[in-house]
C-alpha cells in the first residue's frame, strides 16, 4: 500500500469515527431529552398544563446560548469559531423561515405526543417517519423507491397499527397522542428532507441555523400561545416563582438546544435516510429503558410491535443502500461513456 492509498484509508476511518460519535452523541441527547421533556410535560412534580409555553421557553434557552457562544467566539477567536449572522436580513428570512415553521411544528407535535402518551409508546406513535420520508422524497424529489423498499414500509405500518392495537388492548391507548406522534413524524420527515436544502443557505453552518430556526419560532409561538391559553395556565400556575421550576425549564432549554444540533448534525453528515433510521434505532432502545424505568409491563405482542418496526426499518435502510450504490456505479459508468 503506497502513501496516497495509506493517507485516504487513514481519512476514510477518521470520517467513519467521526460519524459513529455523531450518531452515538444524537442517541444520549435525544433519550436523555425525552425524558426531561416527560417530566416537565405530565409529571406530578411540575404539574403545569402549558406544553406551548414549555416549548417556547425551550426555544429561549437556545438563542440565549447561541449569542453566548458568539460572543465568546468574538472574545476568544482562536479557541470558539462561530459564525455571524442576522436572522433578520429579507434572504435570510426568506430561506430558512419555511424550515423553521417545520421545526416549529415538530417540537410541538412531539411534546405534545410525549404529554399524552408513555415514554415505553413514543417510540411507535412516532414510527412513520420512515414511510413519509419515501412519500415525501418522491412527491417533492421525484425519486421513486424500489418495490423492496415500499413492502418494507407496508410491514412499519403493520407493526405501527399492532402497537397500537395493543395499547388499545391494555386501557393504555392515547388517541391524540398518537395522533400527534403521526403528525411528528410527517414533520420530521419534511424538516429532514428541507434542512438538507437549507444549509447551502447559511454556508453548512448548523450553528447558524440553529440560531435562526430557534429565533423565529420564538415568535411563532407567541400567537399560538394566546390561542391555545397557555398563557393563561402560567398566569395561573402555582409554582412560578419557584427557583426549582426555572432550573427544571432551563436543564430541558438546554437538552432542547442540544437535540436541535446533533439533530441538525446528524442530518450533515450522514442522509435524511439514515437520521431517520438511527432515530428508529435509538427510539427502541429508549423503549427497553423506559419500560425499565417506569417498570412497565407488557405483552408478547406488544414488544412483537416494536420488533417489526425495528426489523423492517433496518431491511429498508439496507435495501436503500444497495439501490443508491447502484445509481452510483451506474452514474459513473455514464459519466466514464462520455
Amino acid at each position: 500500500m503506497n502513501t496516497i492509498e495509506m493517507q485516504l484509508e487513514t481519512g476514510l476511518m477518521s470520517r467513519y469515527l467521526y460519524i459513529t460519535f455523531v450518531i452515538a452523541c444524537y442517541w444520549v441527547v435525544s433519550i436523555l431529552t425525552v425524558f426531561v421533556n416527560k417530566a416537565l410535560l405530565s409529571s406530578k412534580l411540575i404539574n403545569l398544563d402549558a406544553p406551548l409555553f414549555v416549548t417556547w421557553f425551550q426555544c429561549i434557552v437556545s438563542v440565549a446560548i447561541c449569542v453566548t457562544l458568539r460572543k465568546l467566539s468574538q472574545w476568544y477567536p482562536d479557541y470558539i469559531k462561530i459564525a455571524d449572522g442576522s436572522p433578520f436580513k429579507k434572504d435570510v428570512v426568506k430561506q430558512v423561515l419555511p424550515l423553521s415553521i417545520l421545526f416549529t411544528g415538530m417540537i410541538v407535535t412531539n411534546n405534545l405526543c410525549l404529554k399524552y402518551v408513555d415514554v415505553a409508546f413514543y417510540y411507535i406513535g412516532r414510527s412513520l417517519t420512515t414511510v413519509f420520508n419515501v412519500v415525501f422524497t418522491y412527491i417533492l424529489l421525484g425519486q421513486r423507491t424500489s418495490f423492496k423498499c415500499i413492502i418494507c414500509c407496508a410491514v412499519i405500518v403493520a407493526g405501527f397499527w399492532l402497537g397500537v392495537d395493543q395499547e388499545h388492548v391494555a386501557g393504555s391507548l392515547s388517541v391524540i397522542g398518537t395522533f400527534f406522534g403521526v403528525l411528528g413524524s410527517l414533520l420530521l420527515s419534511l424538516y429532514s428532507i428541507r434542512t438538507k436544502q437549507t444549509l447551502p443557505a447559511v454556508n453548512q453552518d448548523i450553528w447558524l441555523l440553529s440560531y435562526y430556526n430557534n429565533m423565529y419560532s420564538i415568535i411563532i409561538f407567541i400567537p399560538l400561545m394566546i390561542i391555545s391559553g397557555d398563557l393563561v395556565s402560567v398566569y395561573n400556575y402555582d409554582k412560578l416563582g419557584q427557583p426549582f421550576f426555572w432550573g427544571a425549564m432551563t436543564v430541558g432549554g438546554v437538552f432542547g438546544f442540544a437535540i436541535g444540533y446533533f439533530t441538525a448534525l446528524q442530518i450533515k453528515v450522514t442522509s435524511p435516510l439514515t437520521h431517520n433510521v438511527s432515530g428508529t434505532a435509538k427510539a427502541c432502545a429508549q423503549t427497553v429503558l423506559a419500560t425499565y424505568w417506569f417498570n412497565e409491563e407488557k405483552s408478547f405482542l406488544w414488544w412483537m410491535s416494536n420488533v417489526v418496526v425495528l426489523a423492517a426499518s433496518a431491511f429498508y435502510a439496507r435495501i436503500r443502500q444497495l439501490d443508491l450504490s447502484k445509481e452510483y456505479k451506474a452514474a459513473e459508468a455514464q459519466q466514464l461513456k462520455v
